[in-house]
């Protein structure tokens, strides 16, 4: 979708102008996977006007590769406006304009399917299910579990606004028990599954997945992989604006995954990527350089715990105590 970011804080019925960005959940992710150094395919669906141009160029200049987008002559590109508050606060408002989109005519039929499961990891969320009966088929079909398809990972993102009937926590929890990986943050279980008890519950609610990462907020994440359960805190940063730090923490914790590493550094790399998208104004910031963020990566406890990184610390520098400050 295009974005429009407002200008300044207020209800939307009192913000003056906005300033048109990219957003999406899944083309966030692929920006910073790209940025990040990873080959990425953006497989979407956007109209054939000025909007869909600009998402495509914009998506593209990230390092994306765009060649299975889809432009559709009968459909407009889906946009939102949205407040600039939290969205965990009352306060926030997201208007949404995707019924009828060019987004929301993705279909079994329309979309490469062997082109989508071509990479090593297929990253889906649940808001695309949410935008047509056609586009849950497609869900369904690319959840699945079969032989050889890649490694599925599904964002849960609970959006109540975007569905038309009461079914769509049902269909979440039905969709992330295809993935192979799953993130979703507690806020979300408790209001779309009622869960209430922590991570642990979580995990026995959504038992199918092999890594399930539940995010807690400014605590920190829980990783399941298996029988094995870890724990990191989250990074203490000032924050510009709270959106895209869920997408930008998927994606670190798949940059992490796609190179191996283990446990707490997949963890610590989502967190990372999240601080990221924290200190800048809009949904995507640039990633810290490779090196830098596998040197953070690797502090010890008390170490990680004293990092504090405000606007501007992913600036490559020679030292990476030049680029964070410490309580």
């Amino acid at each position: 979708m295009v974005t429009f970011l407002p200008s300044r804080p207020g209800r939307l019925a009192d913000v003056p102008s906005f300033e048109r960005g990219i957003g999406g959940a899944e083309s966030n992710v692929a920006c910073v996977l790209a940025s990040a150094g990873h080959t990425v395919r953006w497989v979407g669906r956007v109209g054939a006007d000025g909007f869909g141009d600009h998402l495509v160029e914009a998506i593209a200049a990230y390092g994306v590769d765009t060649s299975a987008v889809r432009r559709d002559p009968a459909r407009p590109t889906g946009i939102y406006f949205r407040t600039a508050g939290d969205r965990a606060t009352g306060a926030h408002e997201v208007a949404y304009y995707r019924a009828g989109s060019a987004a929301s005519a993705m279909a079994v039929e329309n979309v490469d399917l062997d082109t989508v499961r071509a990479g090593r990891v297929l990253h889906l969320s649940g808001i695309t299910a949410a935008l047509s009966d056609d586009c849950l088929a497609l869900m369904r079909e690319l959840t699945e579990r079969r032989p050889g398809r890649p490694l599925v990972s599904f964002d849960v993102n609970h959006r109540p606004g975007l569905w038309r009937d009461t079914a769509g926590p049902h269909v979440l929890l039905d969709l992330a028990r295809g993935a192979d990986i799953v993130f979703v943050g507690e806020d979300e279980a408790e209001a779309a599954w009622g869960v209430t008890g922590g991570p642990a519950d979580i995990r026995a609610a959504l038992p199918e997945p092999r890594a399930l990462v539940v995010k807690q907020g400014s605590r920190g994440a829980t990783l399941f992989d298996g029988d094995t359960v870890t724990f990191a805190p989250a990074l203490h940063a000032d924050v510009v604006a709270p959106v895209g730090a869920g997408d930008a923490f998927a994606a670190g914790f798949l940059s992490a995954t796609l190179r191996g590493l283990p446990a707490r550094d997949r963890l610590r790399h989502g967190h990372l990527m999240a601080a990221a998208a924290l200190t800048v104004p809009g949904d995507l910031a640039e990633p810290p350089a490779r090196d830098h963020a596998d040197r953070l990566a690797a502090l010890d406890e008390d170490a990680w715990g004293r990092l504090r990184l405000g606007p501007g610390w992913t600036e490559a520098v020679t030292r990476a105590d030049e680029e964070v400050r410490t309580p």
